[in-house]
């Protein structure tokens, strides 16, 4: 029974202007999510262990016509489902092997659609476990692409590279369309995680966005300057430029500010962290809830953020350079 495992991530810039071209930079850190792929006469069948932080438990077979009755939200359940049955269909085609059945455990140390790629993390890890499973090993390129693939199809074509990419290689990457790099030695970043227990809609807040762009012209200028400070923080991770990296991190939270893709919640932990002494703080991921990532003295930002009422949960993240690992 192959276990795989692989980190989620936090952007330090550039989420939301990525889908259009501009270049991000996201991070891995050092939470994971495990899958376990083990072999079944035919179907699919899904156990999932603690896709938030607070925790649920389900189990789904695939050919059922029910969905799973749990208190998380359903399109977050759905969506997670569905990335492990595009995440199975994928380690099919790479083996050849279409009617090959498999049972799916699932662990999780990252929430549901709280912006840390829990959604890609699950996907790396569970491609590259079935398709062990199935006797194929994939280089890291070639999965990476092929959860691309799933994110794109359950995300109806809005997905970026990044987040997988991201998951697969570990440490800082730069993505920008079709081209996909690793950052070569950032400086040491201390990052912090507020979470507010919450969730956005990926696929509404990116639509939403679209709309926005396609309707005013200033809205397609802010996604444009995403792009901007996106190189500019580029230049600061490569000069070793910790001070510059916050600010510029603070000025990507008031674009997508702006764009309508943060929260009452977002902002109060955002503006907790920068009060006790972070060099910046910023949303993660696709918005309307879910975490901020502040950079600065952890135990100062911590206990700021651990008293902010709209803050549930709050814990260091430490960069992950490992990427996709191979538990056994």
């Amino acid at each position: 029974m192959p276990t795989a495992s692989a980190p989620g991530k936090v952007y330090l810039f550039g989420e939301h202007a990525v889908v259009y071209g501009e270049p991000a930079i996201p991070c891995a850190i050092g939470r994971r999510a495990r899958v376990t792929a083990e072999r079944r006469e035919s179907g699919l069948a899904v156990s999932a262990e603690n896709l938030s932080l607070d925790g649920f438990t389900v189990r789904w077979d695939g050919d059922a016509d029910e969905q799973p009755d749990v208190d998380v939200p359903t399109p977050l359940v759905e969506a997670a489902l569905g990335y492990v049955s595009g995440a199975v269909d994928q380690a099919r085609d790479a083996a050849g092997a279409p009617d090959a059945g498999f049972e799916i455990t699932v662990e999780s140390d990252l929430p549901l659609g709280a912006g840390l790629g829990s959604s890609a993390a699950v996907v790396v890890a569970a491609i590259d476990a079935a398709t062990r499973a199935l006797g194929v090993e994939l280089s890291r390129e070639e999965l990476a692409d092929r959860a691309y693939r799933v994110e794109y199809d359950v995300q109806d074509g809005e997905a970026s590279r990044a987040d997988t990419f991201c998951s697969t290689m570990g440490g800082a990457v730069r993505v920008e369309g079709d081209q996909r790099e690793r950052l070569a030695d950032p400086p040491h970043l201390p990052l912090v995680v507020g979470y507010d227990g919450g969730a956005g809609d990926t696929g509404e807040l990116v639509a939403r966005v679209r709309k926005l762009r396609e309707e005013y012209g200033f809205a397609a200028d802010t996604v444009r300057a995403i792009g901007d400070v996106v190189r500019q923080g580029e230049r600061a991770l490569a000069a070793d430029d910790v001070s510059e990296v916050g600010r510029l991190m603070d000025f990507d939270h008031g674009l997508l500010s702006a764009l309508g893709v943060s929260s009452r919640t977002l902002d109060a932990m955002a503006w907790a962290a920068r009060e006790a002494g972070a060099d910046g703080a910023k949303l993660t991921g696709a918005g309307g809830g879910g975490c901020v990532v502040a950079l600065g003295e952890p135990a100062e930002v911590l206990t700021a953020l651990e008293y902010t009422p709209e803050c549930e949960q709050a814990f260091p993240a430490e960069l992950d350079t490992e990427g996709v690992r191979r538990e056994r």
